[in-house]
């Protein structure tokens, strides 16, 4: 059976900190592939203030170009209205040629934040979660990562969750399981290297040559 990532977000843009977390997932879980799906309409940001997804979309292109094991969906682009990620999972479902399964991945901050998704309980049903935590950082008000993750899916995705230390995993007897994995640390962040092309600063070595010449040829976010 073929294992596949589902890596979505805003990408705006897409930089070395996305690329490297990505690597890492693939080779811990020893996925076929990931597939990076950009938002067209993130439901959780004002629309104006987000690149066109179209330029994004290219970005990301751009980026995992050399990398074979890295893919580009254009699902969520392709839709109308705000982008769930329920329905991008049920898209990838429905459509498989070949027996696949699917993990969604997702970084610590978003995850915290999932119930306020749409549908997001039924998102627990239909696919595995790989949560990115980073080392040194401290979960809401709690510094312990499993503690604070473990409390979080009880009491607001459903009761009865445990974790697995041998699978480094929560378990649950109705939902898929939700995998926590540290990924390095990296001081990379969309929002800086939009606020150093915003001053004219140079972004290199924080996003790939070919999409610091994009941004520079498009003129984002100046």
């Amino acid at each position: 059976m073929k294992r596949t990532g589902l890596f979505g977000g805003t990408f705006d843009p897409i930089h070395f900190g996305h690329l490297r977390s990505a690597y890492e997932v693939q080779a811990r879980f020893s996925l076929d592939r990931i597939c990076f799906i950009p938002a067209a309409v993130p439901p959780h940001k004002e629309p104006s203030s987000v690149a066109d997804a179209e330029d994004r979309l290219e970005m990301i292109r751009m980026a995992v170009s050399d990398y074979p094991q890295f893919c580009v969906s254009d699902v969520e682009l392709k839709r109308s209205g705000p982008s769930y990620s329920i329905d991008t999972v049920k898209h990838f479902m429905a459509t498989r040629t070949e027996p696949t399964l699917f993990y969604l991945i997702i970084g610590l901050d978003a995850f915290l934040e999932i119930n306020t998704w749409k549908s997001f309980k039924e998102l627990f049903r239909l696919v595995p979660f790989i949560v990115m935590t980073r080392p040194g950082l401290s979960c809401r008000d709690s510094g312990d990562k499993v503690a604070a993750l473990y409390n979080f899916l009880n009491a607001e995705i459903s009761g009865g969750y445990s974790f697995s230390s041998q699978d480094s995993c929560y378990i649950h007897e109705a939902n898929q399981p939700v995998y926590v994995f540290e990924v390095s640390r990296m001081d990379i962040s969309s929002t800086k290297i939009r606020e150093l092309t915003e001053k004219g600063e140079s972004i290199c070595f924080l996003a790939p040559a070919k999409v610091e010449l994009f941004i520079k040829s498009r003129g984002l976010y100046r």
